[in-house]
């Protein structure tokens, strides 16, 4: 996704209004892009481009720099990324602490997100494999979700690679008759899902909401065996005593994570980030408009900051107190 570094009208006003001495400071560096990590599903594009928008008005220039999920840990410990804003503490793993550890990465607040990522089926596989939502029902029944390429074993359609995932190993640990086969994105996902609400085959995929599908195609969650700490390090607990990753996700949280400089070098940047705030209620609607509606993301991203100055007003005003 291409930067942007203009200014808007608003912005322009805004920064009109901002740039006299005594602001000047809390400002900070407004001649130099604050360079906000774009990833690799529209969720993330949503929630980031609405912060830049916000940051524009208030004065500051936004670039978007597209980025992996996981190599952004390392560009936002030298601000080859300033911030990114939507990572999830359920399937990060150890590279966000290792990335805070390093003393360059600072976290900056949850998001406010209410999310849940496992692996979901559909109405068709629970009609083909009755002992649904149990997950060792699929032990007698993966061959209900087999294709070409994972016969006579199940497919599990999984993340895209570069997302990373965990469920090769989660497979092994449940002994179960499936093979992780990864989308080519988020897209590919859809197009999946969608396919097999209409032709009535079974699926059973790896997903994550907040996502507008969910509200299209009926879809439930597998029951696997809950999450505890050290299910990913120490196969002594759990199902398998001999394997790890046989548990589910953590349900857990979505943060914020700035360059260690930023509080600095853009004081009133850097405040605002930390009380922005993303829900579902919000987030979901452009998500179907983008994604669903094909309607521009910057156009769908402007009309609801136009429209809800209310809501993100009082950050701004936070950030420059």
């Amino acid at each position: 996704m291409k930067a942007t570094r203009s200014t808007t009208i608003a912005g322009a006003v805004a920064l009109a209004a901002l740039s006299g001495p005594a602001l000047a400071a809390e400002m900070g560096a407004v001649d130099e892009p604050i360079k906000l990590a774009i990833n690799e599903w529209t969720g993330q594009h949503v929630t980031t481009r609405v912060a830049g928008e916000i940051l524009t008005r208030m004065g500051y220039k936004v670039e978007y720099v597209t980025a992996g999920y996981y190599p952004q840990m390392t560009a936002l410990q030298d601000n080859t990324i300033t911030a990114t804003l939507e990572i999830w503490s359920s399937n990060i793993g150890e590279l966000m602490t290792e990335a805070v550890g390093s003393g360059n990465v600072v976290p900056i607040g949850d998001l406010g997100l209410n999310t849940e990522e496992t692996w979901w089926y559909n109405d068709a596989a629970k009609e083909a494999c009755p002992g649904l939502p149990a997950w060792s029902a699929l032990k007698d029944c993966g061959a209900a979700f087999a294709v070409a390429e994972t016969y006579p074993n199940g497919r599990l359609l999984d993340y895209p690679v570069d997302w990373g995932t965990t469920n090769v190993d989660r497979i092994k640990a449940f002994d179960l008759p499936l093979k992780s086969v990864p989308a080519g994105s988020e897209g590919a996902l859809v197009v999946e899902i969608k396919a097999a609400e209409e032709k009535g085959d079974p699926l059973l995929v790896m997903f994550w909401t907040p996502h507008w599908v969910a509200a299209e195609v009926s879809l439930h969650t597998v029951d696997l065996p809950e999450y505890f700490d050290g299910c990913f390090e120490d196969a002594s607990g759990g199902e398998n005593p001999n394997a790890t990753y046989d548990c589910d996700w953590d349900r857990g949280h979505v943060d914020k994570l700035a360059w260690v400089g930023m509080e600095e070098k853009w004081p009133a940047a850097y405040k605002f980030l930390a009380a922005y705030q993303m829900t579902n209620d919000v987030q979901i609607p452009m998500l179907a408009a983008v994604d669903n509606n094909g309607e521009d993301l910057g156009t769908v991203v402007s009309a609801w900051v136009d429209g809800n100055q209310a809501v993100w007003q009082p950050w701004v005003d936070a950030a420059k107190n």
